[in-house]
């Protein structure tokens, strides 16, 4: 981030601050009660959505269940507090049957892939009538639970001026809570995710996990608004959780911006003084808050933080450049010892239906040497790479690195072993800056909790120097320290390629599997590359390198093996391969061999 850039953050969060200051006091600042019920409202509403905005605008995950971990917190409340519980009890009662309600919704949807979760969830929200129905005798039934007694904190009654505070605070704790999360690498892996599985699997990431914390840690503020709504009328009712609740907070998400949990609260109150202050507007509120959906997401696609966002951003670009604020080539350090590992692919056969990609393929690397695949466009040198990684799981043959037999691993297991990669087409997550793509290789070694991110603990913050010192090493030995604080998805194609490289290099693999690195790259970028080979082969680490710029691969490589219809054709030094006419003849197209360049 540059000087210019904090200074504007650091001017967000004071402007955060003193409006939640304001919020506060707005009672002895002159609010009316009206306008005090009117806030109270929308910080329940806001709650939610901002428990919603964690599992769908970061890790991508439509999660509609929070509606029915609302309500379900909302009745558990009534329940408890007509029995005679203290407000701290019905809390953490509500608050463990959000998170439980969001695992079991989270866990079988995810399981199924896609928008699964989204439509068990919105079942769920249709099931919640019949289910008040049938617990009548609790839950009020059809008519509502009614004369639920006033909110008592440590046995405490708490008069309706003190609820409001107690609103308040709760909205700026799971702000600052989840914000303190998504500010983390834990934010960063959550981007990861909702760009690709794949690579957050390449990443030592499980995509799995990933959704479902997102999910279940997301339900824990709509339960804390189901908690709330329960104290502010005394009365719940079966109608207030339906299907048109789901599209008012999915329509706030959308106004609000669905990666900003300032935007969810602002959208919130202005959705609920603009259209829910008329009982009028309840028949066409399903119709109104679709066409706001349709036009916000036609239009306005990150809301109200993303024109904000975008302003601030024009404004920036009128202010003269701020100093570059990554280290200095001097400070960056040495590059690490990376004590590689042998990767053993024995007889490793891969079919896709009819189609044979790899036929029994035998290939060494070893630690402290580049090992090129070379081979025409669909010889298998990729399905080769991506059977290592983790990505195709073969059906023959063995891929062991070390000790460690990797074929029965995942993507995730497998990167945890020690294997980093890059990809054909560069995946580069939108949101963050250059120095936070290279920072999100670390996010498993070592791994940090979550809550220990959102609590800001002393092992976040060293946790994310040692990342951003990393993060910096490599960026200057690729040649992109200059561009560190910039958003990484306006970079160009060949400087993402780097990115990427210096991302996986990050990662201190045992083996560095790079795939086409030097496509798109000009000259001066390709030496920048092959200087970054020669470090990584000299703090001893293994690399193979698939790659389609011969002379590169001549210059870089110790060994090369040659790949022909998925079967091995050849195997050397560059002068052997480069001398073989057979070689030439299938991956240049001519009998006349390029003899290797003199090193001299």
């Amino acid at each position: 981030m540059s000087a210019l850039v904090a200074g504007v953050t650091r001017r967000g969060y004071l402007l955060a601050a003193l409006a939640a200051v304001l919020l506060l006091f707005a009672p002895q600042l002159g609010a009316g009660p009206f306008l005090v019920r009117q806030i109270m409202v929308a910080a329940v509403f806001g709650l939610v959505v901002i428990g919603l905005n964690l599992a769908w605008g970061y890790a991508g995950v439509l999660a509609l269940g929070h509606v029915a971990v609302f309500a379900c917190a909302a009745y558990a409340t009534g329940i408890g507090a007509k029995a005679g519980l203290d407000g701290t009890v019905t809390l953490l009662v509500t608050l463990l049957a959000g998170f439980l309600i969001g695992l079991a919704t989270s866990i079988p949807g995810l399981r199924l892939g896609g928008w699964s979760l989204a439509m068990v969830s919105f079942f769920l929200i249709l099931l919640i009538p019949d289910l008040v129905r049938i617990l009548g005798d609790v839950t009020g039934g059809t008519a509502g639970l009614s004369g639920i007694p006033q909110l008592t904190l440590f046995g405490t009654q708490v008069a309706d001026a003190t609820l409001y505070v107690v609103v308040v605070l709760a909205v700026v704790v799971w702000v600052a809570l989840l914000r303190n999360i998504t500010t983390s690498r834990h934010g960063a892996a959550l981007l990861v995710l909702k760009q690709s599985p794949v690579l957050a699997g390449s990443l030592g990431m499980s995509a799995f996990r990933l959704k479902v914390t997102a999910v279940t840690v997301g339900a824990l503020p709509a339960a804390t608004a189901g908690w709330l709504f329960a104290y502010l009328d005394g009365f719940i009712a079966p109608e207030s959780f339906g299907f048109g609740l789901a599209v008012t907070l999915l329509a706030i998400s959308i106004v609000g911006g669905s990666q900003s949990f300032y935007g969810a609260v602002v959208a919130a109150f202005l959705v609920q003084v603009t259209m829910l202050r008329s009982s009028a507007f309840d028949q066409f509120a399903l119709a109104v808050n679709g066409l706001v959906l349709v036009l916000f997401g036609i239009l306005f696609a990150d809301g109200i933080a993303g024109g904000v966002a975008r302003l601030t951003a024009a404004l920036l670009r009128r202010l003269p450049p701020a100093p570059h604020t990554g280290a200095a080539v001097g400070e960056v350090g040495e590059v690490p010892e990376l004590p590689g590992l042998p990767l053993t692919v024995a007889g490793v056969g891969k079919t896709f239906g009819g189609n044979i990609a790899l036929r029994g393929v035998d290939v060494r690397a070893e630690p402290g040497r580049v090992t090129a695949l070379i081979g025409a466009n669909g010889s298998g040198k990729t399905t080769l790479l991506n059977c290592v990684s983790g990505l195709y799981v073969p059906e023959q043959g063995r891929i062991t690195l070390g000790a460690t037999d990797l074929t029965p691993l995942g993507a995730a297991r497998i990167a945890r072993a020690g294997v980093a990669r890059t990809f054909q087409t560069p995946s580069i997550p939108r949101r963050l800056t250059v120095r936070e793509v290279v920072e999100t290789a670390r996010f498993a070694r070592p791994y940090l909790p979550m809550w220990a991110a959102a609590l800001r603990l002393p092992a976040l913050r060293r946790r994310g120097r040692e990342d951003r010192a990393e993060a910096d090493l490599w960026l200057h030995h690729v040649g992109l320290s200059d561009v560190a604080d910039e958003r990484a998805e306006s970079l160009p194609l060949g400087r993402r390629r780097l990115l990427e490289v210096a991302r996986a290099a990050a990662a201190r693999p045992s083996l560095l599997l790079l795939d086409e690195p030097a496509s798109g790259l000009h000259e001066d970028e390709v030496h920048d590359l092959e200087r970054v080979l020669g470090l990584l082969r000299a703090a001893g680490t293994t690399v193979v390198l698939v790659e389609h710029n011969f002379p590169m691969v001549l210059r870089v490589a110790d060994r090369i093996h040659v790949l022909e219809l998925g079967g091995l054709l050849a195997s050397g030094t560059p002068h052997e391969v480069s001398t073989s006419e057979r070689v030439a003849e299938s991956y240049l197209g001519t009998s006349t061999p390029i003899l290797a360049e003199d090193p001299a």
